[in-house]
């Protein structure tokens, strides 16, 4: 009887869990097999799903007779491409349900500017040669050290043959043999192609270019060439010397506009400015416009007139605006004007199948990424408030925005003025390669008037003074009398009130100057003002003092009643009855409106549209009303001209300032605006006021930052790189626009390189190069040396005026001078006045001349400069870098008259002038211990003379030391030609270091976010969002999802943080990613919720650690970005309390306690997304009911602009 192995023990085990059901145990029988018996259904068999046709037939024929001369068969390259595989426009329509958001799983558009790669594009690059080329690749099985050897064709790159060394075969050995086979050798190529030959003969020059160390310079000629051709484009390849940004002339008048536009799109019922014609001409042609034009001026004519061509073409527009209030409110304006307008934004979508959407900029970044379909139908979208661009937070999203739009969709941009229009024109024009037309005006439809108001009483409300006028001609006589009245009544009220006088800032005294002014403005038929105060607590405290002033009559407090509660209707009862509520309808009663970012949405929108209706009289904002809002006032007021920007206090910025006093002045109804800058303490500076009302606006400046969202979303579709996004950046525009010159300058110096022969000559072939790296070597220790040394304390104390040095630079080689004096710069680097010998010069130097210093000079020894012509003397300013050695002499100098004897001959009329006594005594003396000392002069030892201890400078002073040591063993000095050959040897090398110089700057390496990118992908592949060759992992997907903080909420959901807890605990533990205010009164928080809120700050501090471990330096600690001071608020809310209940549980305005809901429940339905990604139904339903719990009454009250 055979024994039974292991074998046939598993198949009896195996064969009984089959067969025998009946002994399974009950619970386990979910888990066991079951054989479902099926039905036959033939009827099935009738049809079959085919693959789409990959062909189609077309006939031939005549071009001339039209006979038909037979068919031909085309090949159907984008049938099998959809959403999942291509970028192309052409690709497969995505699901109905995803039209206009798409999905993080579709591939976005391709963008436009970016090389679109074509079937032929694709075959050559997926050729069998280039397969086996690339490391050995598919000849090489795993754990066999050789392969299978194919015979394929080189590249170029591998074709040229190593260059000899100089060691090898020197210069002037000839080889016969090897002359006579080349010979022979050449006899049977005649027949060749004549390309072959040129491409032969262009590889053997390339064979003489060398460079130091390893590399040969044919390589890195050759690797440039090919990247250069692999990148270059083929769609519509740049122009070298086009412009892309073209500036319209709006100074003369389009006589013909309605000959060359019979049929417009849209007619208003008013004559159009020469901008807006202009811009409409160019939207007639399809062309992308850039309008810049001050607050008022009629840059919606454009917007509209771009969506009236959309309707007529039967495609779409998409509108975008920098915030949400502005999005709703040009939803209804856009809604009074077209029928098909739709919205969305985070928690609204309406009528998204209408030809004009308006959203914001990064609802539109998240459809180009997700490829929305919308995209295709788009003709044009519309960047409202550009300027905005220069946000620090939000500014990258305009970026992404622009770059990620396809070709085929035109852009109009509208601003307000900024300086640099045409340059950042110029660089959306290169990145999308379209002309961008730039329309500015800088006329003002309502020119504006700016006072300076001293007042604080009904008796001094008089003293309103003109400071600049309606033609911005400062009056300097106003603000003088400005000056005087404050001076009088400080005076006054230091005798009655003692030295120290009455101040400003005082609640009463505020009170009593708003009083002042209102009345005045009233009186002069000023109003309505808008008085922007820099602080929502002062807002409501100002507000609070005015409670005497009422600016409304009956008929005027009737229609604010009516409207206010038709719109506070809209709520639940208990929400009517909130606090602010109450308070707010009292105050717009009396004419007065607030409005700043703690105010609840809605009564937000009641304040805008009261004011608009012109029933609220008087309104104080803070400066984002300012913002795109359409609510000109007659007047704007300034309670001060500071502000706090969250750094420390500040002037207002000139791009602040006029954006907001552009709220002044009414199209239509007002001949000028007025603009009042309050003076309740001190009267600003003049030049301070200056800078402010006339200086430059700010500049469109590139916030464009690498993000964790950005990179995954990226790298997810195969075909895009993070790196191209970075080259196409604002932030890279200055150095990408000379990517054509560059390459011009690569070719010429590529003949350059190629003409240069080798030196013959056997004596400098044997380490003449050798003896270049070592000078180079030498020059930058000694001077790094140098700069160090002679900033130390001790070197200082030795370099007094008549210390003789030596000085090396660029057009001074070892040159004797004296020190005058010592001075430190800007960065702490220490620069000598110097008076230095040289020779006479009748004239200056040229260019050509002072580049031939700027080389490597050879270490020779320390032999002075002597002058050949008479000896003379200059003037220097000499860094401690290029003070090659501090002497041990010294020379008596009276270094302020020399000072002051060589600038005054440095005057026209004084320059023929004889040099002073102590000039000629000191030039004479530094003459006399250079000719006594021309082999050199000693030096002080940093150790024996300057006492210095730093062990690292001693160290690296005798590595310098022992470098001087060495030269006198290169055998290339004793060359009789060995300068001529070193310059000749220094040129060629100074020709491949400016190759490799333009190499770099061609090259990703030179992308000055690149090393930043490299961290972040580190810091990726340690989490496991992708794997070591940067291929998205699921953890990726699902950061994909995220809208923010994609890091923290992806760790909680793999962590199965979430999982456990209940939805209204996790919607509290999720607020702290989107509550942003940095004081708040602290919570009081369950045991559950502190244990999650230290789960997310350990979850926080291993990110902070690994971010730090790859070098990322964030301004602030990773877990101070997350706030739990509204966990409790937001966790009774989603439990059901009502909201005038939980505004007691923390000092948060409510306005600010809306949007943080709000926003929290975008984040809610990420993580529901995210869940179903990684399919967890547990999760996916507890996000449902979280954001169900979160959205009700007064948080989710619909927009009143939307109804």
């Amino acid at each position: 009887m055979t024994e039974k192995t292991a074998m046939d023990e598993w198949k009896e085990e195996l064969e009984e869990y089959l067969t025998c059901i009946d002994d399974l145990p009950i619970n386990s029988i979910n888990r066991s097999q079951k054989f479902w018996k099926r039905e036959p259904c033939p009827e099935n068999l009738y049809s079959s799903d085919v693959c789409p046709c990959q062909t189609k037939i077309d006939v031939v024929r005549n071009p001339t007779t039209g006979v038909l001369l037979g068919y031909k068969e085309e090949y159907l390259a984008n049938i099998s491409e959809n959403a999942r595989n291509s970028l192309s426009l052409k690709r497969q329509p995505g699901p109905v349900q995803l039209d206009v958001r798409g999905s993080s799983t579709h591939n976005p558009f391709w963008p436009g500017g970016l090389d679109e790669p074509d079937i032929d594009n694709l075959n050559e690059n997926s050729s069998f040669d280039n397969l086996l080329l690339e490391k050995d690749f598919l000849t090489v099985a795993p754990g066999m050290s050789s392969g299978m050897t194919f015979e394929t064709t080189k590249s170029k790159e591998e074709s040229i043959p190593e260059v000899p060394t100089s060691e090898e075969t020197p210069p002037t050995v000839i080889n016969l043999t090897d002359i006579l086979t080349q010979d022979f050798d050449d006899l049977g190529d005649w027949d060749k192609d004549e390309e072959e030959v040129k491409e032969a003969s262009k590889e053997e020059i390339s064979e003489q270019i060398t460079v130091s160390g390893s590399e040969s310079m044919d390589e890195i000629v050759s690797a440039t060439i090919l990247t250069s051709t692999a990148n270059e484009t083929k769609t519509v390849p740049a122009p070298v010397k086009e412009e892309w940004a073209i500036n319209v002339d709006v100074d003369h008048p389009v006589d013909d506009f309605y000959k060359r536009i019979p049929d417009m799109a849209y007619k208003w019922p008013f004559e159009l400015d020469v901008f807006q014609k202009q811009a409409i001409l160019h939207l007639e042609n399809h062309d992308s416009v850039f309008i810049a034009a001050h607050t008022s001026a009629g840059k919606t004519v454009i917007a509209e007139y771009a969506i009236a061509l959309s309707l007529k073409h039967m495609t779409r527009t998409i509108y975008t605006s920098p915030i949400k209030a502005l999005s709703n409110q040009k939803y209804r304006d856009f809604k009074q004007t077209f029928v098909e307008v739709g919205l969305i934004t985070g928690d609204v979508q309406i009528h998204q199948e209408s030809a004009c959407l308006i959203m914001t900029t990064e609802i539109l970044r998240s459809m180009l990424y997700n490829g929305s379909d919308v995209i295709r139908d788009l003709e044009w979208v519309i960047f409202d408030e550009v300027h905005y661009i220069n946000d620090t937070e939000r500014g990258v999203v305009w970026e992404e925005v622009l770059i990620m739009l396809p070709q085929h969709v035109n852009i109009i941009l509208l601003s307000a003025t900024v300086p640099n229009t045409l340059e950042f024109a110029d660089w959306i024009g290169r990145t999308k390669r379209k002309k961008i037309y730039v329309i500015s005006t800088l006329k003002r439809p309502v020119p504006l008037e700016h006072y300076l108001y001293t007042g604080n009483s009904n008796k001094t409300s008089s003293q309103l003074f003109l400071i600049l006028d309606h033609k911005k001609q400062f009056q300097i006589g106003g603000y003088n009398k400005a000056v005087d009245a404050k001076k009088e009544r400080t005076s006054k009220a230091s005798q009655n009130f003692g030295a120290k006088g009455q101040r400003g800032g005082h609640p009463n005294q505020d009170k009593n100057i708003w009083i002042s002014l209102i009345d005045m403005l009233k009186k002069k038929d000023k109003l309505p003002v808008v008085s922007f105060i820099f602080s929502k607590k002062r807002i409501e405290e100002t507000a609070n003092n005015l409670g005497s002033l009422d600016l409304t009559d009956q008929k005027e407090k009737s229609e604010i009643h009516i409207f206010f509660h038709k719109s506070i209707n809209r709520l639940k009862g208990t929400d009517q009855k909130l606090p602010q509520i109450t308070q707010m309808e009292d105050i717009l009663k009396r004419g007065l409106g607030v409005h700043h970012s703690g105010i609840l949405p809605i009564l937000k929108e009641v304040v805008e549209m009261l004011f608009q209706k012109g029933l609220v009289k008087v309104l104080f904002a803070t400066e984002t009303f300012a913002m795109g809002l359409n609510m000109p006032a007659r007047t704007v007021v300034f309670d001060t001209a500071r502000k706090h920007d969250g750094t420390g206090f500040r002037d207002l910025l000139p791009g602040e300032y006029i954006q907001m006093a552009g709220r002044a002045g009414r199209r239509g109804l007002d001949t000028t605006g007025t603009v009042i800058m309050l003076c309740k303490g001190d009267i600003p500076v003049v030049s301070d006021l200056q800078k402010m009302m006339l200086g430059k606006p700010t500049k469109l400046e590139s916030q464009f930052r690498l993000t964790y969202s950005m990179i995954l979303n990226l790298l997810r579709v195969e075909q895009l790189k993070v790196e191209d996004m970075i080259k196409r950046s604002f932030s890279e525009f200055h150095s990408q626009k000379d990517k054509v010159k560059h390459k011009e300058d690569m070719d010429k110096l590529y003949k350059e390189i190629a003409n240069v022969r080798d030196i013959e000559c056997y004596m400098c072939s044997i380490d003449l190069e050798m003896y270049y790296q070592t000078c180079k070597d030498y020059h930058q220790l000694k001077k790094k040396l140098q700069a160090v040394v002679l900033s130390h304390p001790a070197a200082i104390k030795s370099l007094t005026a008549g210390c003789v040095i030596v000085i090396n630079d660029n057009l001074r080689k070892n040159v004797v001078a004296a020190v005058l004096n010592s001075s430190v710069g800007t960065n702490n680097e220490r620069a000598f006045t110097c008076l230095a010998i040289c020779e006479k010069r009748g004239v200056t130097l040229s260019k050509e001349d002072l580049t031939k210093y700027d080389k490597i000079a050879p270490v020779l020894g320390n032999t002075l400069f002597i002058p050949e012509s008479p000896c003379w003397h200059e003037l220097v300013q000499v860094k401690a870098a290029n003070v090659s050695i501090v002497t041990t002499k010294t020379i008596r100098v009276d270094a302020d008259k020399i000072i002051n004897d060589l600038k005054k001959r440095q005057q026209p009329r004084f320059k023929d002038d004889p040099p002073g006594q102590s000039v000629s005594i000191a030039t004479q003396e530094l003459l006399r211990l250079t000719e006594t000392n021309s082999d050199g002069l000693a030096g002080l030892d940093p150790v024996k003379d300057l006492h210095i201890r730093d062990i690292e400078l001693v160290e690296q002073f005798r590595s310098v030391q022992a470098m001087e040591q060495t030269f006198i063993s290169f055998q290339c000095i004793n060359c009789p030609r060995f300068q001529e050959h070193f310059d000749e040897h220094s040129s060629n090398m100074e020709l491949k270091n400016k190759y490799r110089h333009l190499k770099f700057l061609l090259s990703d390496e030179s992308l000055m976010l690149l090393p930043e990118y490299q961290q972040r992908i580190e810091v990726l592949k340690s989490l496991n969002y992708i794997d070591e060759h940067n291929a998205v992992q699921l953890k990726g997907r699902v950061a994909c999802e995220i809208s923010t903080h994609e890091l923290m909420i992806t760790e909680l959901v793999f962590e199965n943080a979430l999982t456990e807890l209940h939805p209204t605990e996790i919607a509290a533990l999720m607020s702290c990613v989107v509550f942003e205010q940095k004081r708040a009164s602290e919570p009081k928080l369950i045991d559950t919720l502190v244990q999650g809120k230290e789960k997310i700050l350990g979850i926080a501090r291993k990110i902070d650690s690994l971010q730090r471990q790859f070098g990322i330096q964030a301004p602030i600690d990773y877990e101070e970005e997350f706030k739990f001071n509204l966990m409790e608020v937001v966790f009774e809310w989603a439990r059901g309390l009502p909201f005038s209940e939980i505004t007691n549980l923390t000092d948060v305005q409510e306005g600010i306690i809306v949007r943080c809901i709000q926003r929290l429940n975008e984040t809610l339905r990420d993580v529901r997304n995210a869940a179903r990604i990684i399919g967890d139904p547990v999760l996916y339903q507890k996000m449902e009911e979280a954001s169900s719990m979160v959205k009700r009454d007064i948080v989710f009250a619909a927009s009143l602009y939307t109804q």
